[in-house]
């Protein structure tokens, strides 16, 4: 039996799997031995079982106007415990940085006056809203859930890639491999202690209930969507039924004496915590845009009053902000008095002396990326870039250097990947999401990796043509099911259900579509708001 491994191509990446001078890597060596002990039917067998079952549960998306099943790919990234425990906390000490740093930055601005990072780049930020100054967290937290992008470079060094602090996703395609690849593998699962993602939803709900309202003992915790046209559509059903709580839209929302309140079969009822979907824009007509249908009237002054807490916060997007993301560094320095874990790719800012200069001579070299930029949208890799592209490009850095910032090409880490050929070398980068409770960032085992399918292609964006893999993190306690209701997927029976009020669904689609920058995202089922490419 010819071994799957046989020709399988030395990249000029670095190979998570194998080393190509000692053979496979110490946290694949189980996994190796099995897959080299499959036929290429056999294995081609399980991606097929594997895409049937995906597709019978609706997690797809629409590639080129075809209705497809999201690829999961049946070879899974594998981690060791050491590289995760360097990891996690590396993640979790970005996150405690980015609060800090929306705290002062709605608050004192104490970064800014002491010269830490200039008042321009915060007030010039696209996602900087006054309207959140002066709005305190019940349990000074901002940043309930987190997902920080993670790259390996060709040195198999971790870089962080960028910050996502708004409404990040994606964490539903963890939940939905991690089932999947345990029935694809159940041989794997009994063999390797494998660390367990289901707690995600009960961490989710502790940290969302730990944050409600002062005096609150038993907080009503929602998940706020944008409705069923929206390409996330459903991660949000997910989350709201394993937490069991309600899944409501902005019309099931109102606010009346200082309070927001949800509409039931059985009256009104108080809502403390607004697990939001929903972007900023599009959150409260008072405040931001006045013709939303996807939010509710009143929302930001009964957080900015204190009666109901909405996670994650108004205004995080300034933290999202990629020329923001080159001050990360100096930031963690400065509030938390540590050096940064994990370091940034290095970055040029434009508008720094000569440095916008440099980058149009090497405009061919670089990649190109709009701070506010999402799915990959007006991002430019110079070297597959044509002159008539990087000649546009001159023009637009040129007209707004503010807007950019340029990076090295970064030769992602290269992972085995089942493709038509067999298996070959494909791109990948991390997710890691991270859930903030207020006492402890908890960030979940592994996380979501994404990988570019394409041969060379280095944006992993499922809109590119990109999929998925499960991410298994070794080591550390044996599974075990979680006793809690949340985590199970039982939902508890709520007082009262929601009940919508008619409206013209042909706005509230337009409404979506604009809240998702629509043209380069996938219509995705369990799709990734605001996924970024590398």
């Amino acid at each position: 039996m010819a071994d799957l491994f046989d020709d399988y191509p030395e990249g000029r990446a670095w190979d998570e799997m194998l080393d190509q001078a000692t053979g496979p890597r110490s946290a694949y060596r189980h996994v190796h031995r099995a897959l080299a002990q499959l036929s290429a039917g056999e294995l081609r067998a399980r991606a097929d079982t594997l895409a049937r079952s995906y597709l019978a549960e609706g997690v797809t998306f629409d590639f080129a106007g075809e209705e497809r099943p999201f690829p999961l790919d049946v070879v899974p990234r594998v981690l060791g415990g050491d590289e995760w425990d360097h990891v996690a906390p590396g993640v979790a000490q970005r996150v405690r940085a980015l609060e800090a740093f929306l705290a002062d930055v709605y608050g004192p601005q104490k970064a800014v006056a002491d010269g830490v990072v200039p008042r321009s780049v915060i007030v010039s930020s696209t996602h900087f809203h006054r309207a959140a100054h002066g709005i305190q967290p019940p349990n000074g937290v901002r940043v309930h859930v987190s997902g920080i992008d993670l790259v390996r470079d060709s040195l198999g060094d971790w870089r962080v890639l960028e910050d996502n602090v708004r409404v990040p996703s994606g964490v539903s395609y963890v939940l939905s491999n991690r089932r999947a690849m345990a029935q694809t593998f159940p041989e794997l699962f009994a063999a390797l202690r494998i660390r367990p993602v289901v707690d995600y939803p009960r961490r989710l709900l502790a940290a969302l209930t730990a944050a409600a309202p002062s005096g609150v003992d038993d907080p009503t915790v929602v998940v706020l969507t944008p409705g069923v046209f929206n390409s996330a559509y459903f991660e949000h059903s997910l989350l709201a039924r394993t937490m069991g709580v309600e899944l409501v839209e902005g019309r099931d929302l109102f606010c009346a004496g200082g309070r927001v309140w949800m509409r039931t079969t059985q009256g009104r009822r108080r809502v403390d915590v607004i697990y939001r979907r929903v972007d900023d824009d599009f959150l409260d007509p008072v405040v931001f845009r006045s013709d939303s249908l996807l939010g509710s009237p009143g929302l930001l002054d009964c957080a900015r009053h204190g009666t109901v807490t909405i996670a994650n916060a108004v205004g995080n997007g300034v933290a999202d902000d990629k020329l923001l993301y080159t001050y990360l560094p100096d930031l963690i320095r400065y509030h938390l008095g540590e050096e940064p874990i994990l370091a940034n790719v290095d970055t040029w800012r434009l508008e720094e002396p000569g440095a916008l200069e440099e980058v149009l001579d090497r405009l061919d070299e670089l990649v190109v990326k709009p701070v506010d930029g999402s799915g990959g949208k007006g991002l430019v890799v110079g070297p597959a870039a044509s002159r008539v592209e990087l000649a546009a490009l001159r023009t637009r850095l040129l007209a707004d250097p503010r807007g950019w910032i340029a990076q090295p090409v970064v030769q992602l880490s290269t992972v085995p990947t089942l493709v038509e050929d067999g298996l070959r070398p494909r791109h990948v980068d991390l997710r890691p999401f991270a859930v903030n409770d207020g006492e402890q960032v908890w960030v979940l085992p592994g996380g979501l990796t994404r990988v570019a399918l394409p041969e060379g292609q280095l944006v992993v964006n499922s809109s590119q043509g990109g999929g998925s893999k499960d991410t298994w993190v070794l080591g550390g306690a044996v599974p075990r099911r979680s006793q809690a209701t949340a985590a199970s997927g039982s939902r508890p029976v709520p007082v009262g259900h929601a009940v919508p009020i008619e409206s013209n669904p042909s706005d509230v689609r337009v409404q979506v579509m604009q809240q998702q920058q629509a043209a380069l995202r996938p219509a995705t089922h369990a799709a990734t708001e605001g996924v970024q490419p590398c």
